[in-house]
Order: C-alpha cells, then structure tokens, then sequence
C-alpha cells in the first residue's frame, strides 16, 4: 500500500486538498503520538485513504484539532485529522511498513545487505510490529491478517510458476487490504458497508500488487528478481487489463458503500487508481479523471446562469489602478541570502507558496510544482467531484460526465 494514490493539487479543489492535508498531518502525527517520532517514516499517502474512508462514512462531524507549526508545512499550525481512523491508519501503516523493512533486509537491498543495519532494521521491525498490535486492538482491529499475509506471500510465490494463475500471487495482499478497508466500516458504526469495503479493499491490493509488479517489471528481469508477471509470462497488455478491470471493480463497490460525505473518498478510490494505472502504463482515452475541478464548475455555473466559482490559487484581480500599487523592491545579497537560509530551514522553499528570496516574486513551492503529474491535462475535467457545490460530489455526477 505504497505509492498508488499521488493526488496532484490541480485534481483536488480548496476544500478537497484541505481535507486530503488533514487526514496526511493527522496519520504522522498519530504515528508520532501512538509508536514515535521514528514511526513517522511510515507515513504514505496510501495508509491515510484508511483515515478517510473512516470519516467519510462517520455520521458525526469531522473530528480536527489544531496542530502546532511543523517544518512540512512551512511551520505553519493547520486543522489535523484524529480520532479512530487515524489510529487505524497508523497501526495499518507501521504494520505495512514492518514488512517492507523486513523484505529489504531479506532481499539485502542497498544499506541493508551490511550487517549492522539489518540487524538494526530487524530490531525495528519487531518493535513495530508489537507498537502496530497494541494500538490496532485498541481500535478493534487485529493486525495479525496483515502479517500473517506478509508471510504467506513468500509462500504464494514460491507456489506461481510458468503458466500458473497470476492472481495467486496477488491473494494475500488482497485478504490484507480487504480486512484493513471492511474494519473501517464498523468505526464508522456502519456495518452494512463492510462487504462492499472489503471487495473495494481487495481490488485495491491487487492493484497495489500488479502496480508495482510492473513498474519494476524491467528492473527485476535486469538483476534476476523474481517478478510475477515475468514468472507467469503475463504480457503488459494483460496485465494493463487486469489493473483497468480492478479500478472499474473498484468504482462499483464504492457505489454499494452508504456514505456521509463520499466526495474524497471517492476522488482517492474511484480516480487517483484510475490515475495510478495511466502512469504506469500510459493514458487511454478518458476514464473520468479529475484534472482540474474548477474547469466544469465555469461550464456548469454558467448551464445555470450563476457566476462560476474562481480558482482559488489564481491571482486576484488589483481593486485598484496599477499606478497605485507599489511593487516590491528586490532584496540585495545578504539580505536575501539571510532569508533564503531562514526559509530553507523551515521547508517554506520546499512546501509552500512562497515569495523570492531575492526578487520577492510570488513563487510555487519546490514539493507542489514537481508532484503534478497531470502535464497537460489541468486544463479539462470530466467528473464534477467537489466542483458542483461545497456540499460535494453530485450525487450522480450528471452534470459532466463522471461514470462512477
């Protein structure tokens, strides 16, 4: 549960990016809290979808607290999520990010093939591994379906040889992300939901599974690795397949699943796995993806005769004549230099919005121009996710096109 969902700002509205930033803030810090700061390297952006599931489904209203000012966010404070989902999401995180730290010391990856740092890794790993237990009881989950997942997977894919079927290397990953998904159903005291989670939940393992498969398909084959699709002789075009037909199985489970607020949740499951598949095996026409919400919202504002919603991150017009604006005046060397230090030290050049240093140019922070992944296509949108109210997501998404 690494690496699928990568949300680009240009795909999520003010209110949407808001809330993805508090379910992020809130599972580091509740790594931090619940194991410590070393746990906070568990952090991912797939962990917290386990947060937001929680809350999307929760009657109650969203759980925040006010976090101090931290370096990632320019030492700004900022609205963090908490609660049960939060926990959930840590314990499920450190649990995963146990055994992806015990496969590279298996696989004698990089730093981890010298001694001291594998049997350092080692004791780290049982560490989190109890820290995950503890705290997931807490909340009702029993963490040992993930681990005892990460063990039979050695065993499934000891067992896939030429010809045999690919998704047995894929079935404990999948038992594992399906039980982590359904369990967010009874936080939620929405129990209904649990099978139609726990289907979404599968197919989401599996994509994670056959996602990474064959991003390091060609790697893999370079240095000898086991890979599944190489082993079974899956060509690319089937396994693009098999990944397209789980985001769709994914989109339908999440239409069965009862939910109080399903805007991001279903921005995340339904189009960022859409997203995820484009970028491993390239764009195929258009799947519904969220590019950029504003687009649709001046479309459908002005279908109603009702002045569209701006973007919120564009420029605002001057109120008054350019005359009377004084611009800023650049700082000199040392000036700059000064503090171009202070705001690299507090991540502002690397997180933020910022102004220059020196020209005191408004400029876009080093993390949000690069983790864009859209190129071009922030200039169109086919789904009204967030874009047709503050309420969020139409119900039925009539109004531009979104078939999920």
């Amino acid at each position: 549960m690494f690496g699928i969902i990568r949300p680009c700002r240009h795909r999520l509205s003010e209110r949407l990016h808001a809330s993805w930033m508090a379910h992020l803030c809130g599972l580091c810090l509740a790594l931090r809290d619940d194991h410590g700061q070393l746990a906070r390297t568990a952090t991912n952006y797939d962990g917290l979808v386990i947060s937001v599931l929680v809350e999307a489904q929760s009657p109650k209203q969203a759980d925040r607290r006010t976090a101090g000012p931290c370096p990632l966010r320019g030492m700004r404070t900022a609205p963090v999520a908490r609660g049960e989902g939060a926990r959930l999401a840590a314990a499920v995180s450190l649990a995963l990010a146990s055994v992806k730290v015990r496969d590279h010391v298996e696989d004698g990856d990089g730093l981890f093939a010298r001694r001291t740092v594998a049997a350092g890794a080692r004791r780290v790993t049982r560490r989190w591994d109890r820290q995950s237990t503890r705290s997931a009881a807490a909340v009702g989950f029993d963490t040992a379906v993930l681990l005892d997942a990460a063990q039979r997977q050695q065993a499934a894919e000891s067992a896939v040889t030429a010809g045999a079927p690919l998704l047995l290397a894929t079935a404990p990953t999948e038992e594992a992300t399906a039980a982590a998904f359904a369990h967010t159903a009874t936080l939620a005291g929405r129990p209904r939901n649990a099978p139609a989670l726990a289907e979404a939940g599968r197919l989401f393992g599996r994509l994670a599974h056959l996602l990474d498969a064959a991003e390091d398909r060609e790697a893999d084959e370079a240095h000898g690795l086991w890979n599944p699709l190489t082993t079974t002789g899956t060509s690319r075009a089937e396994a693009e397949r098999l990944c397209r037909d789980a985001v769709h199985g994914i989109r339908l489970a999440l239409k069965e699943v009862e939910f109080t607020d399903r805007a991001l949740a279903h921005l995340l499951l339904a189009h960022e796995t859409g997203e995820a598949v484009d970028r491993v095996f390239g764009r195929r026409g258009h799947h519904g993806a969220c590019a950029n919400p504003n687009a649709h919202a001046h479309a459908h504002a002005h279908a109603h005769n009702s002045p569209p919603r701006t973007d919120p991150h564009a420029p605002s017009a001057p109120n008054r004549p350019d005359e009377f604006t004084k611009p800023k005046q650049p700082r000199s060397l040392i000036p700059g230099c000064a503090v171009w230090m202070a705001m690299a030290c507090t991540c502002q050049l690397l997180c933020c919005d910022h102004d220059d240093p020196f020209s005191r140019e408004r400029r876009e922070g080093f993390c949000q121009r690069h983790d864009c992944d859209c190129g071009d296509g922030c200039d169109g949108c086919d789904c009204c996710c967030d874009c047709c109210g503050d309420d969020g997501c139409c119900s039925n998404c009539d109004c531009c096109g979104c078939d999920c």
